[in-house]
């Protein structure tokens, strides 16, 4: 971009649209703009990617970012292109003459920022390259990458202290937005920005309210989620996740078959499918895509509305990182969960059959745990899901499904002591369904089989149902009464639920909603600038015009503008470029290219308004 203003405050409101910074963002720039280093943690959607892009702006020479994601860095990349920035990437997508071109452009000085892989970066050559020019500064982005105890773990990430040695003059910063204490000191060993050796730590608050976090049962899983989209999420974009390949193709076919438009992706598919799925899900409108964890890393999707989840994260962690993948614009956002006794089940069987060793496993158990406790608490879930990442909410948030409809609790003592005593005399070698049978006196084949309708806990249990028993299963084992252990998921006895048979101690089991309650559906919080019935037509002309753009400039319609900017506009409704200068989001460079074009749509509806 010609003539990019050096002061900070005005490449935010030139270049990126914005009047003022959120946050620690004018802290963590000015420590790079002193050379300094930083380790920043700042949920999804809280403004990372400018704290680096407008010190590299503000700084002579060339920001490099270092990104694990194709995808990411082509997005990053649009998006900064349109605000008027000379950017690009160097990744294995390019044919050797571009690829050549970028490297020529990078010599001459011509570029602001350019994005790499670390295993591009890595390369002799590349390092050679990079020494031969004037950097700006590093940045070290999805830096959770580095923790081997995380679930997207790039061994590349462990060899970037190498840029501290080779370019010690160059501040660095290093971006996650998942990190918890453990995962935090080891980002800040492994890339050398440990507080004592002078770099900065910036850890925001974690919370983004604008998602509403919803956690239910399982209950007939696809009707649940079908409920959901047609009552609140037509034509939305959002992220469907599931454990296994096979249910995300099954998934992806049966939301197609209910008239979604429905992409599935996982490691399975060819990496042409792949590339396209995501594309389209990046350009179109209305898009769902149904995919296993390969999915969303650093996707920069701002307008993603909702988040399910049809099955159990393995953690908050990854819990937290995926629905922070919805509502990044901090307009309002949907998170779902639905979770069952199964996918405890198959999650503690894949911790214990990995390679890991025992320290690992029994991270990985303490980390399932804690993510069925966040499932079956009776309390606020976001004040429990920021205290696990060390931040207290003082106060209930009033938007989560505990906090709109408190969930009822029973005295559960006798039930539980039922079904420890059944366990138990069934042999501490059965699945929960068996045992319920046993509990229930089901006369079904096993039973006889094995004598059980002859044990003084056949039928003491017909006063629950079969799911208000596997209920009560769950809330055993998330709370230490029972384990789940062995090839066929037999239920066992822990030392701790020996008070509880003996008598000696109490419990109070989270209640079941009923049928009709659980059918209910609760609307996010509505948008940040609400839209009359009236503007409706403008905002759906400006949303037509914002297509139409992104389609002649190749780019996803949010690069032109995000939804926020588009509801602004509708609202505000400006005349004149000095008027659509002032909305949220719209730079000097957009204004140039975009402008005329939405101007002439707000002008030609209050003339129609007028007439």
């Amino acid at each position: 971009m010609q003539n990019i203003p050096q002061d900070p405050q005005q490449i935010l409101e030139h270049v990126f649209g914005y009047s003022a910074f959120r946050g620690p963002q004018r802290e963590i720039i000015d420590t790079l703009m002193t050379g300094g280093d930083a380790l920043v943690l700042m949920p999804t959607g809280g403004g990372k990617s400018l704290c680096y892009q407008i010190p590299a702006l503000a700084r002579p020479g060339c920001g490099v970012v270092i990104s694990p994601l194709i995808a990411l860095m082509q997005d990053q990349v649009e998006a900064l292109r349109a605000a008027g920035v000379n950017a690009a990437f160097l990744n294995s997508s390019l044919p050797f003459d571009e690829a050549q071109a970028i490297e020529g452009a990078l010599l001459r000085n011509e570029l602001d920022l350019i994005y790499l892989a670390p295993e591009r970066l890595l390369q002799p050559r590349t390092l050679e390259l990079l020494q031969r020019i004037e950097l700006s500064l590093f940045a070290i982005d999805e830096a959770h990458c580095v923790s081997q105890w995380g679930h997207d773990f790039r061994a590349d990430y462990l060899h970037l202290n190498c840029l501290h040695e080779q370019f010690p003059s160059v501040p660095r910063i290093a971006l996650t937005a998942t990190a918890d204490a453990r995962t935090r000191g080891e980002i800040a060993h492994r890339l050398d920005l440990q507080e004592q050796r002078g770099a900065r730590h910036f850890v925001s608050s974690f919370d983004r309210p604008n998602i509403q976090y919803r956690i239910a049962q399982k209950d007939n899983p696809r009707r649940q989620l079908l409920q959901f989209l047609r009552a609140e999420q037509q034509g939305s974009a959002g992220i469907v996740y599931c454990l296994s390949r096979n249910k995300v193709e099954n998934t992806a076919d049966w939301l197609c078959q209910q008239g979604f438009t429905a992409l599935p992706y996982h490691a399975g598919l060819p990496a042409p499918l792949r590339a396209e799925h995501q594309r389209r899900f990046l350009r179109e409108e209305g898009v769902i895509i149904v995919a296993t964890i390969a999915f969303g890393m650093g996707i920069d999707k701002p307008d993603v509305r909702f988040v399910a989840h049809l099955d159990l994260p393995k953690s908050v962690e990854a819990y937290y990182q995926e629905t922070g993948r919805a509502g990044r614009d901090g307009e309002a956002a949907t998170a779902l969960l639905l979770y069952g006794l199964e996918d405890v089940v198959k999650l503690a069987q894949m911790a214990e059959s990995s390679e890991g060793s025992e320290e690992h496993k029994r991270q990985e158990r303490a980390r399932l745990n804690a993510m069925l406790g966040l499932c079956e608490i009776t309390s606020c879930r976001r004040q429990a899901l920021l205290r696990y990442f060390g931040e207290e909410l003082a106060e209930p948030c009033g938007n989560c499904d505990t906090c709109l409809e408190p969930p009822q609790t029973w005295d559960g003592t006798q039930a539980a002591a039922k079904l420890l005593s059944c366990v138990y005399r069934t042999g501490q070698r059965f699945g929960a369904a068996h045992v319920i049978d046993v509990l229930r006196g089901s006369e079904n084949e096993k039973v006889r089989k094995f004598g059980h309708q002859n044990l003084s806990t056949y039928g003491i249990g017909t006063d629950l149902s079969a799911v208000e028993w596997r209920g009560v299963v769950r809330q055993l084992v998330v709370r230490g009464y029972l384990e789940v252990e062995g090839e066929f998921s037999s239920v066992r006895l822990t030392e701790a639920c020996r008070p509880l048979l003996r008598g000696e101690e109490s419990i109070q089991l989270r209640k079941l909603p009923p049928k009709a309650a659980r059918a209910e559906t609760r609307r996010a919080s509505a948008p940040a600038t609400e839209l009359t019935a009236a503007d409706e037509p403008l905002w759906e002309a400006l949303r037509a015009c914002r297509k139409q753009l992104a389609e002649e400039n190749g780019v996803p319609p949010y690069v032109v503008f995000h939804d926020a900017t588009l509801r602004e506009m509708a609202s505000a409704k400006p005349q004149t470029p000095e008027e659509l200068l002032a909305i949220s989001g719209v730079g000097d460079s957009k204004l140039e290219r975009f402008g005329d074009a939405f101007l002439a749509v707000l002008q030609e509806y209050q003339s129609a308004t007028v007439d």
